[in-house]
């Protein structure tokens, strides 16, 4: 008898919803919420209740009987570092999404949308592989400066998942590959994984490696820390938003839509073909030095995300590292069935739910 799933993936304008049977995707849909009904909202736990409802009429609408559900999974959010898996949605997840314990994202939503579903059907809720997951070796924790050490804030859950992929191609385990993967998308992520395990990353959110369509990466410290006392950008929120949101893409070309670049390029604009490949030209570095962390052996380079639909990107990195490794590109995200796998893991008892506690514990 199959499992019944529900994964639910928010962003920040819609709720991507997927129901499933076992491994087996039954309907998908994305839930638009309007940018103006959005505004209403002060943060991000504001709209837990809007989201719920319109979640259950959705469902509603399309006659599916909750009551089925086996099991509720939603993308995890910005937790305490902690190591990959599935984690059952407990009181200490809700405590630290609630009150958005490292940032306030969308992200942080999906555990608490799955529990406040399955809670009344007295079904269990879980989170999968949340952006949290922070597996890297202490010696890559060192920044330079002591009272700075580098964190993972990474795409956990699809890297890990096109990871699996590529291993089950090869015929080999998920934790007897080692693969440099680089998700692109609208922000990117470069791990390391070895023995199932992220064990050194660019962090793309607000830390270091290549810019992003949105965000700006590591930039020359010295100029960074005479940008901040300049004037120009009064508070730290003024600087974030310079540096993440309106960075990148956005802030040389006005756009954070590669396809709309690679127009450009073949209209001649000199200045996109520039901006695109810096973006390959950074990439490729990031690939080769975390390569380096396991002496240059590894099985393959994976290419992930939207960005690795563009042959012209996927060609340019591979020029540049094919070298050290095979680059694969397995473009997309697999992140709704990426979460319905980690849930089936625990149902099926291949794996036991691990357990989230707060800091202070």
């Amino acid at each position: 008898m199959a499992f019944h799933i529900l994964a639910i993936n928010p962003g920040s304008t819609s709720t991507k919803i997927a129901l499933f049977e076992d491994d087996q995707k039954v309907s998908e849909t994305v839930l638009e919420h309007p940018s103006e009904e959005m505004a209403k909202f002060p943060k991000t736990i504001d709209q837990l209740d809007f989201r719920y409802n319109v979640i259950m009429n959705y469902l509603k609408e399309q006659n599916y009987d909750v009551s089925q559900l086996d099991a509720c999974v939603g993308r995890g959010g910005y937790l305490h570092p902690i190591e990959a898996g599935t984690y059952l949605v407990n009181d200490a997840i809700v405590h630290d999404l609630t009150i958005a314990l490292h940032g306030d994202h969308a992200a942080n939503l999906g555990g608490l949308l799955a529990r406040k579903i399955a809670d009344p059907l007295g079904k269990p809720s879980y989170i999968v592989d949340p952006t949290a997951v922070d597996e890297i070796t202490p010696v890559a924790r060192i920044s330079g400066m002591s009272d700075i050490s580098r964190r993972s804030l990474i795409h956990a859950l699809n890297i890990r998942a096109v990871t699996r992929e590529y291993a089950k191609s090869v015929g080999k385990k998920f934790d007897e590959v080692t693969c440099v993967v680089a998700h692109m998308g609208g922000g990117c992520t470069t791990v390391i994984i070895k023995e199932g395990k992220c064990i050194d990353m660019y962090n793309g959110l607000d830390g270091d490696g290549a810019f992003s369509p949105t965000r700006s990466g590591a930039v020359p410290v010295g100029d960074l820390i005479r940008l901040c006392y300049s004037g120009k950008y009064p508070t730290v929120d003024d600087m974030m938003k310079r540096a993440v949101g309106d960075a990148g893409l956005v802030a040389y070309l006005g756009t954070a839509d590669m396809r709309v670049v690679e127009k450009r390029i073949e209209e001649g604009d000199e200045k996109a073909r520039i901006i695109r490949d810096a973006f390959i030209y950074q990439h490729a570095k990031d690939i080769a030095a975390l390569a380096s962390v396991n002496f240059g052996k590894i099985d393959a380079t994976i290419l992930t995300g939207g960005l690795a639909y563009d042959q012209q990107i996927v060609k340019g990195i591979e020029e540049r590292v094919g070298w050290i490794a095979p680059v694969v590109a397995i473009p997309g995200e697999r992140e709704m069935i990426a979460l319905a796998l980690g849930a089936l893991r625990v149902l099926y008892g291949e794996e036991d739910a691990k357990h989230y506690e707060n800091e202070e514990e």
